[in-house]
């Protein structure tokens, strides 16, 4: 799935460029006396057969126009591509700019009209000028292969996705009996106001919270392992983690309002623990917000 592949990506990308720019700089040394184009385009076509799946190599000058022609994996070469002008691509811009070994962001490839990256590395002279920049494009699955192991694309990944949509599957019907014994409860008496049993009401509403926290975990589940959505609040706060402990601290807290209602009326000297669990209640609340807080300032500290 593509969006899923994308949130891999990102997880992967300091990895995946610590990779290629590891192949580039060790067949492609800088600042040397003379750079010949024939030399950067045979050791390029060497990085290409050692990496397997990469879509193809070339080589741009100082400023921006492709001058090699793109040779593929199987020793074709589009001599085509020769002359065009790519200083607005990133991985030529962003090369120039930051005096080093880039890769780009996903995007849809000239040649596989999938989604690829390109990593490139600029060359200088012993003068310290810029003479080329080397680029090498990579399919974003064929990333996320060797650099993901556990993508949507491996088998682990389709196993992980089967299996998960089997616990929200189970999951959901726990929520739909939660619901049905809920609502149950409400009737099992009648529905007359004054005859009404306050201590069933409670008791349905837990079950109908309990039914209703599942059900959205239920959700949360599908969409991140299943569907391949983000897990992540814009905060950067995992959902799935922040719902379990919503729904444990709603459940707690209706608990402990039954308890204290029933204490007040049957035996004042017990209402001691509903008071702990109210505690329990308030820790657990201070957690989370501890969690969110950390969770958001970890963020800002990557940026």
């Amino acid at each position: 799935m593509v969006i899923r592949d994308i949130q891999n990506f990102a997880e992967i990308r300091t990895k995946a460029r610590a990779y290629f720019c590891y192949l580039l700089s060790k067949n492609l040394p800088n600042e040397l006396p003379e750079i010949e184009l024939e030399a950067v385009a045979g050791r390029l076509r060497k990085v290409m057969a050692d990496v397997p799946g990469v879509d193809g190599v070339y080589i741009l000058d100082q400023k921006g126009m492709q001058i090699s022609p793109t040779y593929l994996p199987n020793g074709g070469r589009v001599e085509g591509d020769v002359g065009v002008i790519r200083s607005s691509r990133a991985y030529y811009y962003r090369a120039f700019k930051e005096k080093r070994c880039t890769l780009t962001d996903p995007y849809p490839s000239l040649l596989s009209h999938e989604l690829a990256v390109t990593a490139s590395k600029p060359l200088y002279d012993e003068k310290g000028e810029l003479r080329y920049v080397a680029c090498v494009d990579m399919p974003l699955d064929k990333v996320l292969e060797f650099a993901h192991p556990t993508s949507a694309d491996s088998l682990f990944g389709r196993i992980s996705k089967v299996t998960y949509s089997l616990f929200s599957i189970a999951l959901a019907f726990v929520s739909i009996l939660l619901f049905i014994k809920g609502v149950e409860g409400f009737f099992h008496e009648g529905i007359e106001v004054y005859n009404s049993n306050v201590k069933s009401i409670f008791e349905s509403t837990i079950l109908l919270t309990l039914s209703l926290a599942i059900f959205d975990l239920v959700k949360t589940i599908f969409d991140e392992e299943v569907m391949g959505r983000s897990r992540l609040h814009r905060n950067g706060t995992n959902k799935t983690m922040v719902k379990f402990l919503g729904s444990i601290i709603i459940a707690l807290s209706i608990e402990a309002l039954m308890l204290v209602f029933k204490f007040a009326i049957t035996d004042p000297s017990m209402l001691i623990h509903a008071i702990y669990i109210i505690g329990s209640v308030a820790l657990l609340i201070v957690a989370l917000a501890f969690y969110i807080h950390k969770t958001k300032m970890n963020i800002q500290d990557d940026v």
